[in-house]
């Protein structure tokens, strides 16, 4: 960890209006937080707007979103290395919104290790006990005893240069670790390893995480590492809080458009469709398919005010099959027709990349499935898919709302 002193002091009506305490189940308290910056011209930049999460304690919350989504300006001001525009941060029930990083408990991992190249390993990892004047035992201890746990104790009589990335970043989390912090915060602390190595780091930081039990709060771009490591993940966009919950939850159940689309690999496919009634049924129709609504879905519908001539149907790749071999029930409300412009075997299935078969060469009719590796299915030709209707998601066209959460 290195060790930032902030010179700057929040206001006072921050301070006033800021609660004193987050519980005694709550370890972070994010609270109405904002940033703004000024760039060049002059102009304010709203980098984080008006965001609130609770994380519970020994919870690894995982913030996630596309580059310039305000997560790593949001865990900068957790740390204390950015002073909030407004808003407050309350760890372990005390306001901190005020004191600079060395009076929180805090300790943070940075994308690029951060580690001091003359320094063998041992004193890297002792570097912020010698600093606050621990006695040498005491540092010898916890060296010692986060090195075994990290696997390192062969490595503490090295240089940094002399160290591979994934080693690197052990004595990165090490420095940490021996600090025996209430929270951890860590900036896409693998975003510099191969594709390789992140997945095996990310097994690693989850056993870590399972043997420490300490509350981490980790920002990525990465949404696959979001998935896999998060108790929760939070979703930001343009510096909104988009939703907060437990992976397969956000998976299933997202409560808008963007979030539907961020999340998944392929993306979610999206569709424009006329929604109508027709007896007891909605139906939503499109250039494409002209599917029948489950019953739980034609009564959100029914219970929604707002235009139906205004959604957009969303439906993930792996819910669109080949009829020729889908365990799904074909029927008139579930199959349509689709021209196959590429495929992808992937080994354990295959992706299809499809347009409209009445205009194969319009891109903007693009969309995806993940059918079965026994699909016989070929390039260049006309197919007969089937929807999971059970699976689809509409969206409010103009607030992206997922009218049918």
């Amino acid at each position: 960890m290195t060790d930032t002193t902030s010179q700057t002091e929040p206001s006072t009506a921050d301070e006033e209006s800021a609660p004193d305490t987050a519980g005694p189940d709550i370890n972070v308290r994010i609270v109405g937080l904002t940033k703004i910056f000024q760039d060049s011209d002059g102009t304010d930049v709203v980098a984080v707007d008006d965001v609130s999460i609770d994380v519970r304690r020994g919870e690894f919350l995982v913030l996630v979103g596309p580059s310039g989504c305000g997560k790593t300006t949001t865990l900068r001001t957790v740390a204390g290395l950015e002073e909030p525009t407004e808003g407050s941060i309350v760890i372990e029930e005390m306001n901190v919104t005020g004191l600079d990083p060395r009076q929180r408990d805090i300790a943070m991992v940075f994308q690029n290790y951060a580690l001091y190249p003359h320094m063998r390993v041992r004193e890297n990892l002792a570097f912020p006990l010698d600093v606050r004047k621990f006695p040498q035992e005491e540092i010898d201890r916890r060296v010692e005893e986060a090195a075994t746990l990290l696997s390192i104790s062969d490595l503490l009589d090295r240089k940094p240069g002399a160290l591979s990335g994934g080693q690197q970043q052990r004595v990165a989390l090490g420095r940490a670790i021996v600090r025996e912090p209430s929270v951890f915060l860590m900036d896409e602390p693998l975003s510099n390893l191969d594709a390789k190595l992140r997945v095996q780091m990310r097994t690693e930081l989850n056993d870590l995480h399972k043997r420490v039990g300490k509350t981490t709060i980790y920002v990525t771009h990465d949404q696959a590492e979001a998935m896999t490591l998060g108790d929760r993940v939070a979703v930001m966009n343009d510096g909104k809080l988009q939703q907060v919950d437990p992976p397969q939850h956000l998976y299933d159940n997202p409560t808008n458009q963007f979030v539907a689309g961020f999340i998944g690999e392929p993306p979610m496919n999206f569709f424009d469709v006329d929604v109508r009634e027709a007896g007891d049924r909605q139906f939503a129709e499109s250039s494409l398919f002209d599917f029948g609504l489950p019953d739980d879905l034609s009564a959100a519908v029914e219970s929604w005010d707002g235009d139906r001539d205004a959604l957009t149907l969303g439906l993930r790749p792996e819910d669109i099959h080949d009829a020729e071999v889908a365990d799904e029930r074909v029927g008139e409300s579930n199959t349509f027709e689709a021209y196959v412009r590429l495929i992808e075997p992937m080994g354990s299935d295959k992706f299809l990349t499809l347009t409209d078969p009445d205009a194969p060469d319009d891109l903007d009719t693009e969309f995806s499935a993940r059918v079965s590796p026994e699909s016989t299915i070929e390039e260049d030709e006309v197919v007969t898919l089937v929807a999971n209707l059970d699976k689809i998601h509409l969206f409010d066209d103009v607030t992206g709302e997922n009218v049918t959460n």
